[in-house]
């Protein structure tokens, strides 16, 4: 089990914007939008303000834990030994067949890492480079950035329902003099959350598509062309990563289903070998 490393956090626009995007749709959904339509002095008040307290919590804890985390390194000192039983796949390049080398690290690259133009060095099973969180998206830390975008897509849902809810409130209520203000938050909140919820919706979806085939977002391009290929000549292509729904998830999530909602580093594998579906001989995987 590979252990997480801390990175130094650097001043970026991005990070600051969403930070201050929880801070508002934190502040105006507990503020305005349950006390309006339950008051905070009121049990139903109490108990949304504390489930919406901790799911943002849970959303900001598991953001800066994505991105402090260094994504996984590739020791200096590896090599790869093509006669290692226990790593039954090497992955190698396309044009000469030989294992990947990394000529800007100056180091070979062990299965599914790449080079980030960004952080300018090789990460381990790199899925991308993420500018929302100032970092890639690798193998230390793929599973606290899976986990914030699950807690954002259901914090920012929760939001929307409870602002709809705000408005179609009976009204029992007298509206007084914050009243304008109020319809401002609402206004605000709604342009930000409709497409915001959308789109982490979509993007949630598109990381539980590639988790359940353990697939990094690379991979999966890679993959349409290595399929295009094997479909022309005639071959048939499989993901060698693929163990199986289960398999896969808990490959990310770790073997506990309790701590899968948890931001702990309980991924399978060092990062340097991974299992695969089935035994490969070394060179028969290609990748860039």
């Amino acid at each position: 089990m590979a252990e997480r490393t801390k990175r130094r956090w650097k001043f970026s626009l991005p990070v600051s914007i969403v930070f201050l995007t929880i801070a508002y749709i934190y502040l105006s959904t507990v503020f305005v939008f349950i006390d309006k339509w339950f008051g905070l002095s009121s049990s139903p008040g109490i108990m949304n303000a504390i489930v919406f307290s901790a799911l943002a919590i849970m959303c900001v804890f598991n953001y800066a834990t994505a991105i402090l985390t260094d994504p996984g390194r590739v020791p200096s000192a590896y090599m790869p030994d093509i006669e290692d039983a226990e790593s039954p796949i090497h992955e190698i390049k396309r044009k000469d067949g030989d294992l990947r080398y990394c000529q800007k690290c100056s180091r070979y690259k062990p299965p599914r890492t790449h080079h980030c133009r960004v952080c300018k060095r090789c990460v381990l099973r790199m899925d991308h480079h993420c500018i929302w969180i100032n970092n890639c998206v690798g193998h230390a830390n793929y599973k606290v950035f899976f986990v914030f975008v699950m807690y954002a897509v259901i914090t920012t849902v929760y939001s929307l329902v409870l602002l709809v809810g705000s408005l179609t409130n009976d009204g029992s209520k007298e509206e007084d003099q914050n009243g304008g203000s109020y319809r401002t938050y609402h206004v605000i909140s709604g342009m930000l959350l409709v497409p915001l919820s959308i789109t982490l919706a979509v993007l949630f979806g598109w990381h539980i598509y590639l988790v359940l085939h353990n697939k990094t977002t690379i991979e999966y391009h890679e993959g349409v062309r290595a399929l295009w290929l094997a479909e022309k000549g005639g071959n048939i292509y499989k993901h060698p990563y693929d163990l199986g729904p289960y398999e896969n998830l808990t490959t990310v999530l770790g073997p506990n289903i309790l701590c899968w909602v948890w931001p702990a580093a309980n991924h399978i594998g060092s990062g340097l070998r991974f299992q695969t579906a089935h035994d490969i001989a070394p060179g028969t995987s290609a990748s860039k």
